[in-house]
């Protein structure tokens, strides 16, 4: 079986010239203080891939589907496995990619278009898990700076951008304990991002991360959980931007993941039927992760997001839950790749 990695990176150069200048912080790094470079990331995905029996090779399309369609029509890859994740700088733009895989008949990995696009817009996610009882967080959406800040709501609260994924957009300043604070944020996302801001109360408590795999029949992985008790009291117990990419700041170093999460049988069972529940609800398929907070103060379980397509790097969140349920790197990328070449042989035999 032949698969093309398909990523989009429209400046990988950069990649080559992000130096760190001084790798002296003023904390115990707990992780390396190299800075991602997601070239060589997509390198390994497929050499994996490779090394798990199939023929793999890598393409950026660097924000042209012509690049794509003339080298499906010259390699036709059995597989397309899907890593891009943004188009021409813009996040929402994603889904039309698969869109295009779709009109071409090409079989390709993870969510499908309608999926990213309920999972991008943040409030018609909340929506449509209110429907089937799934607890998340109250929240307003605001559009624009005329609009009442008498929200109903109780703080802290948590201000974010409504369209965007991966932390974009939230860091420290996203926790607001008071107007002024919730407006000076909020006009900083209608400036920074141009789009709606998403207020949510604040939920303290645990951060939990159940990754779920499969298509027609699902199964929840061993549930991990961001560990926030050495974060300093300078700095909120949030998986922030900082958090997630930026290893010279001390949040990277100081979200620590276990997995399995020590939970007890009734919260963990409850943790994975509302994972699953969510899966179906959003039509996301092949590997999702569903972020959660466990509350403090009514010990109840809140859904924050619903990730389609989440990171798979090798120890990233995903990929962490896989290792636990026995699946190594190679052969989670294997079974991924499997579940689309079998929804492309199903649809041959229609």
């Amino acid at each position: 079986m032949k698969v093309a990695v398909v990523y989009n990176e429209a400046m990988p150069e950069i990649y080559q010239t992000i130096q760190n200048k001084s790798k002296n912080v003023e904390f115990t790094p707990h992780f390396s203080l190299d800075a991602p470079d997601p070239i060589s990331e997509f390198d390994f995905i497929a050499s994996s891939i490779q090394k798990a029996g199939y023929e793999a090779y890598t393409l950026n399309i660097m924000d042209s589907l012509t690049t794509f369609i003339k080298d499906y029509d010259k390699n036709k890859p059995d597989v397309v496995f899907n890593l891009v994740e943004i188009f021409n700088d813009q996040p929402r733009l994603e889904m039309h990619f698969t869109g295009l895989m779709e009109l071409m008949g090409v079989a390709y990995t993870g969510a499908p278009p309608m999926a990213l696009g309920t999972c991008q817009n943040k409030t018609l996610t909340k929506r449509i898990l209110s429907t089937l009882g799934i607890r998340t967080p109250h929240y307003k959406i605001l559009k624009d700076m005329k609009q009442s800040f008498r929200l109903g709501l109780h703080y802290p609260l948590i201000v974010k951008p409504a369209w965007e994924d991966a932390s974009v957009g939230i860091d420290d300043s996203s926790i607001v304990y008071n107007v002024d604070a919730l407006k000076k944020r909020v006009e900083y996302v209608f400036n920074s991002f141009k789009q709606p801001a998403l207020i949510e109360e604040f939920i303290v408590g645990r951060e939990l991360n159940v990754a779920v795999f499969g298509d027609k029949e699902i199964k929840v992985l061993p549930i991990s959980e961001i560990d926030f008790s050495a974060m300093p009291k300078n700095l909120h117990p949030i998986v922030s931007f900082q958090a997630k990419w930026d290893p010279m700041h001390e949040a990277y170093h100081k979200t620590v993941p276990i997995c399995p999460a020590p939970l007890t049988k009734k919260v963990r069972a409850e943790a994975e039927k509302m994972a699953m529940q969510c899966f179906r609800a959003v039509g996301v398929r092949d590997y999702a992760r569903v972020d959660m907070r466990l509350s403090k103060d009514d010990g109840k379980l809140y859904v924050l997001e619903v990730n389609p397509n989440p990171d798979l790097q090798e120890g990233a969140g995903f990929m962490r839950s896989a290792k636990y349920a026995g699946h190594s790197y190679r052969k989670m990328l294997k079974m991924i790749i499997d579940l689309a070449y079998e929804r492309k042989l199903a649809a041959q035999k229609k």
